[in-house]
């Protein structure tokens, strides 16, 4: 607050001082224009007292006018350019005085530069300065008139003028002074009052300008701004940093003189990504855009907010790998518990078998347990290998609908799925797309076996199809016993499962699958024991 005091009151000095320095400009091109057109033409040259005396009189006029700018100079203060505003005032009025008696008193023309003194008066000074500055000029000028009359009686009988008219003048003389005095101190009023309005305002605003560039300089971000033809005019002090570029080599430059990825990218743009070279060494840059408007919400150019992710890159880096890591070391533990059970099984069956000491029969079912849990090796390394390494993805060109028909008559005939579960179809006309039609029949198996198992007997599964926003939707409703909550978030993780022999393997396929593909696999439960369905969102792409 103080400084901003501070700063006020050298604006209020400035101020007066330039009204100061206009007042003495002034005053010589009055006594130039009107003193010397009155010299030349010799107007009323009759009154003149000497024309030596007159041009000394001019003369004098421009040395006090020096004097007066010399002296200026010196005064640093308010109150001293009060003071000497005050004598400037009341040294024109007794030089308007001297020349009002040189050139006729009560016949002189310049009996108005009275005004000229009020006027200035209340500019420069104040209201209360103009109402002085009038009393002092209607007491000067009717000292003038009363010596005129009573002490030059020639030049009022050469006048023709009466005792009334000298009255009248002097009456009408200071009842203009004043009357100039209050209309121009409340122009002049008023016009401090709106010009220091104005400097508030200029003063907040340059102080707002200010705040906003230290903010600006300020900020951890790079942030510059361009022009309607994309030439960069402001470069923060964080974005010379980033980059390694002068404000002088960033200026005028366009964006993606500095930022090379933004060559390839159709605007409108707000946020990208990509790569520079800076300080020696690649940098990873994220950048967010936005219109720049004036005041009056018109487009005048951009405004770019940058960062440098190179670090947060890094870290992301190494976190995606500390969690494959992660990840691996707990898939193979799940892979471990998953083939010990069989491979325990197994060993058991050989080992009584090499023992030798079973029946036929009972080596028969030790056999036949055997190849069981050999068949589940198989297909628990099968399976894991079709999520861990899925085979290339081909593009064929198939008819959905059919592919979903051939699925309803496996499941129909399948020996695994009780007979007493009805299985129907609700397909949408004629749907052709482009996929590998393999894998995706793999996707649809895994999901329409994993609802006919949650389905008890009686139940109902309706696979049904849906072309709609550029996707087109598979949907395998089941009026099952539907999924927990606790085990929803769970249910694409592999190994998860909550059926006995079950490898937690065939909803990971499908996901990973379906994802492959541009798809994705929403699920949704029907409401308490009213089943779940699975929606499989795939893109329509060109053949």
């Amino acid at each position: 607050m103080e400084f901003s005091g501070h700063i006020a009151a050298k604006g209020m000095f400035e101020d007066a001082l330039k009204r100061l320095k206009v007042l003495i400009f002034a005053r010589a091109v009055v006594v130039s224009f009107f003193l010397g057109s009155y010299y030349i033409f010799r107007i009323g040259d009759v009154m003149f007292l000497s024309p030596a005396v007159f041009s000394s009189f001019i003369v004098s006029l421009y040395a006090l006018t020096i004097i007066y700018a010399v002296l200026l100079r010196r005064v640093k203060t308010q109150a001293r350019l009060t003071v000497f505003a005050y004598i400037q005032i009341v040294i024109d009025i007794f030089t308007e005085t001297v020349l009002v008696s040189l050139t006729g008193g009560i016949a002189s023309w310049f009996s108005f530069t009275y005004l000229l003194s009020i006027i200035a008066a209340s500019i420069v000074l104040s209201r209360r300065a103009s109402y002085y500055t009038a009393s002092l000029s209607s007491v000067l000028y009717g000292l003038i008139i009363e010596f005129q009359f009573y002490y030059r009686p020639a030049s009022v009988a050469e006048g023709g003028f009466s005792e009334t008219a000298y009255i009248y003048n002097v009456f009408a003389h200071m009842v203009a002074f004043f009357l100039v005095a209050f209309l121009s101190g409340h122009l002049s009023e008023r016009l401090h009052i709106v010009t220091e309005a104005l400097q508030r305002k200029e003063m907040f605003i340059d102080d707002l300008r200010a705040l906003s560039k230290d903010i600006v300089e300020s900020m951890p971000s790079g942030v510059f701004t361009t022009n309607l033809d994309w030439g960069i005019v402001t470069f923060n002090t964080a974005a010379q940093k980033i980059t390694g570029l002068g404000l002088a080599d960033a200026i005028g430059k366009k964006p993606h003189d500095i930022f090379p990825f933004l060559k390839n990218i159709e605007e409108p743009f707000h946020r990208v990504e990509g790569e520079i070279t800076g300080r020696g060494q690649t940098l990873y840059i994220g950048i967010r855009f936005s219109n720049l408007r004036d005041s009056e919400g018109k487009r005048i150019g951009m405004l770019g907010i940058f960062q440098d992710l190179t670090q947060l890159k890094a870290m992301e880096t190494e976190m995606r790998k500390k969690e494959k890591w992660a990840f691996i070391g707990e898939l193979s533990a799940l892979i471990a518990h998953e083939l010990r059970n069989p491979l325990a099984s197994l060993k058991a069956s050989v080992e009584m078998l090499l023992e030798k000491k079973v029946s036929n029969q009972h080596a028969d079912q030790l056999m036949k347990i055997a190849l069981s849990e050999m068949d589940r090796l198989n297909g628990i390394v099968t399976d894991f290998l079709l999520y861990a390494k899925p085979q290339q993805m081909r593009k064929d060109f198939f008819d959905l609908n059919r592919s979903l028909k051939d699925l309803a008559m496996l499941l129909c005939g399948s020996e695994s799925v009780n007979k007493n579960i009805k299985i129907s179809e609700d397909l949408q006309g004629e749907l052709f797309m482009t996929g590998d039609s393999k894998q995706l029949q793999q996707v649809f198996w895994n999901l329409g076996t994993n609802a006919i198992d949650a389905v008890s007997e009686g139940g109902e599964l309706i696979i049904s199809t849906e072309k709609k926003d550029g996707s087109i939707e598979v949907v395998f409703a089941d009026t099952g016993k539907g999924i927990s909550k606790d085990d929803m978030d769970n249910i694409f993780y592999p190994f998860f499962t909550t059926k006995e022999g079950g490898t937690g393997l065939g909803l990971a396929i499908a996901q990973r699958i379906t994802e492959a593909h541009g798809g994705k696999i929403k699920v949704e439960p029907n409401g308490a024991g009213a089943g779940t369905t699975f929606r499989v969102v795939l893109p329509v792409l060109d053949a």
